[in-house]
């Protein structure tokens, strides 16, 4: 059997904006001197104490001491006011037999408050969640994907993931994993699909609708892959 993953921020919950919203408030106020939009555009994907640490390189100012802790406080709070599933993401859960999981750079608490807030963990039922927090080195490292794979049962060409981040996709690819870049979050641009393939997407997904039939394709070419190297 193989595996469909799932990121969660940006793909299976439109997250993303909102998170960024709130770093651009505060790091605009602890770190005057960037352009923090722009600054953070380059960032997301990474968890808060990392991009945290990578304004803070940038800038002669100094972050609070327990900024990470503030920052990811602030941001679930938010959250929990205002996060909406992704459009088709219950839909496309439910219609794809695959064994699922979850793979996010967030901490373990933010996901599972993110999909009971959407009510996408009925969708999901008991399906594994690995975070951040289950590793030294998150993503872009593959790590985590290494982990999930390793704790599914599954060999990494087994396991297609959804991500939304050039960090996301570096991290599957180099982990042994086929990639779908996920372009459907309100706070994605119009470049975002090429940056993905350039990290190694495989296809490009505009709204979760279109996910059943990629899951379809892969698993044809899979098949096909297979009879080859039998025949040979």
């Amino acid at each position: 059997m193989r595996a469909l993953i799932f990121d969660c921020d940006g793909v299976l919950v439109d997250s993303e904006a909102l998170a960024e919203a709130t770093l651009l408030e505060y790091l605009s106020h602890w770190l005057p001197d960037l352009n923090v939009k722009e600054a953070l555009g380059q960032a997301l994907g990474m968890t808060t104490a990392n991009i945290l640490a990578h304004l803070e390189g940038l800038s002669i100012h100094t972050l609070p001491a327990d900024a990470t802790e503030q920052m990811d406080s602030a941001i679930e709070s938010r959250l929990a006011q205002e996060l909406q599933a992704m459009e088709g993401a219950d839909q496309a859960i439910r219609a794809i037999s695959l064994d699922k999981a979850v793979v996010s750079n967030s901490r373990r608490r933010r996901v599972l408050a993110s999909l009971a807030h959407t009510r996408l963990a009925d969708a999901f039922g008991d399906v594994p969640i690995f975070t951040a927090d289950e590793v030294t080195h998150p993503k872009p490292d593959p790590a985590l994907y290494q982990l999930a794979a390793s704790r599914l049962g599954q060999m990494p060409g087994n396991c297609l993931v959804v991500e939304d981040s050039v960090a996301g996709v570096t991290a599957a690819r180099a982990a042994g994993m086929c990639v779908i870049g996920f372009v459907g979050a309100s706070h994605v641009d119009t470049q975002q699909g090429e940056r993905l393939r350039k990290a190694g997407a495989w296809r490009i997904l505009a709204h979760m609708r279109g996910l059943e039939a990629l899951v379809d394709e892969w698993q044809a070419g899979a098949q096909v892959a297979s009879a080859q190297n039998a025949a040979h």
